[in-house]
């Protein structure tokens, strides 16, 4: 049998008047501030957030800091194993879009596709399988195939004509650096990037984008305080202007202040030895209430979620496709 998949992409404005629908994935970062009774304030705050980062980094003929506004759309794939089937679309993975408005010259400018980055079978990958496959061993280790069906998955929606029709440039991701490596920083600056940083080792988080067919960097930004990682496939530095990059750097910058502020708003910059850590007492919390708690439980059972309608009703098909996929 020769499955071919097909990409469904849907977008929804994130903006203070969104609302998370029922079928969004609930431990998307975004999500949980849409929730309760701060959810408006939490918008409104985060939105503004992204605005002043951005205008402070794009301060060249800005000088009242208020030329660009961020626009930024939720984008949604869903996937079909067998389009003839009739069986409903499973939702695969969720990005964030960046648009730069620019008031001076009542224009829209593209920004980059990737930026916050979600997935069940991501979730599922760490939350459940990593955990059954670690049970009752006394050291830490990952299974052999570990990622190898993410990776591919990933990597046949990058390379669809939905994406192609959708999307100008490949995928850029941002993430917080990971709290078990150290990160050296190095003599290489960039006007927007800001100072590149280095590590000995990948981390797990690394491997597994190494998978989806994504390099990363590391790079700390003006104004920020810890390096951020990017994940990408081409050239960070050639293959995106300094209004792009500057979009992705301002909206995930926010978000990690708030997702993370013992790293990413601590009140110490970090030096020319690094080595994050959510045990750091001495930062700055931001007006905005996030969950991260909630969150960290619900990704397993997202994770489950995606064992029962995906992982194992699918696991014979999944197999033969992942054998069969050629990048």
């Amino acid at each position: 049998m020769n499955t071919t998949l097909a990409f469904a992409i849907k977008s929804v404005c994130f903006d203070e008047h969104y609302q998370p629908s029922n079928n969004t994935r609930i431990t998307t970062n975004f999500a949980n501030l849409a929730r309760g009774s701060s959810r408006q304030a939490n918008l409104r705050n985060t939105l503004k957030m992204i605005d002043n980062h951005f205008n402070a980094l794009a301060h060249w003929d800005n000088p009242t800091g208020d030329r660009y506004t961020v626009a930024l759309e939720i984008i949604s794939v869903e996937m079909n194993l067998d389009a003839e089937s009739g069986d409903p679309a499973l939702p695969l993975i969720e990005l964030l879009k960046t648009t730069v408005i620019d008031k001076k010259t009542n224009t829209r400018i593209d920004g980059i596709v990737g930026n916050n980055f979600s997935s069940y079978v991501r979730d599922y990958d760490f939350s459940v399988r990593l955990l059954a496959h670690n049970k009752g061993r006394p050291t830490f280790s990952t299974p052999e195939d570990f990622g190898d069906l993410h990776g591919k998955l990933f990597q046949c929606f990058v390379n669809s004509a939905a994406y192609k029709a959708h999307f100008n440039k490949p995928p850029v991701i941002c993430l917080s650096v990971s709290s078990s490596k150290t990160y050296q920083r190095t003599e290489n600056q960039h006007p927007v990037l800001g100072v590149e940083y280095q590590q000995n080792a990948y981390s797990l988080t690394d491997e597994y984008f190494k998978k989806m067919g994504l390099k990363v960097r590391y790079f700390m930004p003006p104004n920020s305080v810890a390096p951020l990682a990017f994940y990408f496939a081409g050239d960070l530095l050639g293959d995106y202007s300094n209004l792009e990059l500057i979009s992705t750097i301002s909206t995930m910058d926010t978000f990690q202040k708030i997702y993370r502020p013992e790293i990413y708003n601590a009140n110490a910059v970090a030096g020319r030895s690094y080595q994050p850590s959510l045990q750091h007492q001495d930062y700055s919390l931001t007006r905005i209430v996030y969950d991260r708690e909630e969150r960290s439980r619900l990704a397993i059972e997202q994770g489950r979620f995606a064992e029962e309608h995906f992982i194992k009703p699918y696991h014979a098909v999944l197999e033969q496709w992942s054998a069969n996929y050629a990048h």
